[in-house]
């Protein structure tokens, strides 16, 4: 006889009363994925650096039409609230002070991945397809390389595409944007 475990499937309400009730803190490094609360990778000071040297490359792109979110969260749906290390937003007035952005307000989102590479890209990359974010960057520290990946459909993308060192990358969502892959691993 096969013995079914019940789970509960925290919704994105749920998720921000267990914050707000302190179940949940500041210092608890989590995201909400498909209603579970999940741990993420503790970050290392390469991941820190990369993530600050996008943030300093993508600034003169932003004018008054984009914004950048670093390693905050956005809702994909009401059981997913991921944290992606740099989210390109459009421009918000209220800098989205009433709500976490919504796949309507991503442009694209750049995930950081040294120690959580098979976590961005098979669990985090999905979703954000299946949420119908245009576009997703995978910077892997280890190869030193950039994917580029665009057109969702469904669970997944068609478009995958390589950069490395020597090449530059230019965002489908925002084309404004060109970064020298050099530059982003220094």
């Amino acid at each position: 006889m096969a013995i079914h475990i019940a789970r509960w499937q925290f919704t994105v309400d749920d998720y921000h009363r267990m914050r707000t009730a302190g179940i949940l803190t500041e210092d608890d490094r989590v995201e909400l994925i498909d209603g579970e609360v999940r741990r993420m990778s503790p970050v290392g000071p390469l991941h820190a650096a990369i993530v600050k040297r996008l943030n300093t490359l993508l600034m003169p792109h932003m004018g008054t039409l984009m914004l950048i979110g670093v390693q905050d969260p956005i809702q994909l749906n009401d059981v997913s609230e991921p944290e992606p290390d740099i989210a390109i937003l459009r421009y918000d007035a209220s800098y989205y002070a009433q709500r976490h952005p919504t796949p309507e307000a991503v442009l694209f989102v750049i995930e950081v991945a040294d120690t959580s590479l098979d976590y961005d890209r098979d669990e985090k990359l999905p979703r954000y397809a299946e949420a119908g974010i245009r576009e997703v960057w995978i910077v892997d520290v280890e190869a030193e390389i950039v994917v580029q990946y665009t057109q969702a459909i469904g669970r997944q993308y068609l478009t995958r595409r390589e950069y490395r060192r020597g090449d530059s990358i230019t965002s489908v969502a925002a084309p404004s944007i060109t970064l020298q892959v050099s530059d982003i691993f220094g």
